[in-house]
């Protein structure tokens, strides 16, 4: 029963450490797509010179 008073505390400081590395993580954008950006150039858009005045393709 004593070793559950070292135990215990480990177990949850590791929790918290694990649960503040994985918020720092998706802060620092190290969970953002990957995938994405390398297959945008096939998607079906129509991508021209820019109208500065109304935003729109000329």
């Amino acid at each position: 029963m004593e070793i559950l008073i070292i135990l215990m505390p480990l177990a949850l400081g590791m929790g918290a450490l694990f649960v503040f590395l994985f918020l720092w993580a998706v802060k620092r954008g190290q969970y953002d797509d990957v995938e994405t950006p390398k297959y945008r150039m096939l998607l079906d858009e129509t991508i021209g010179p820019m109208d500065p005045k109304k935003g729109k393709e000329i």
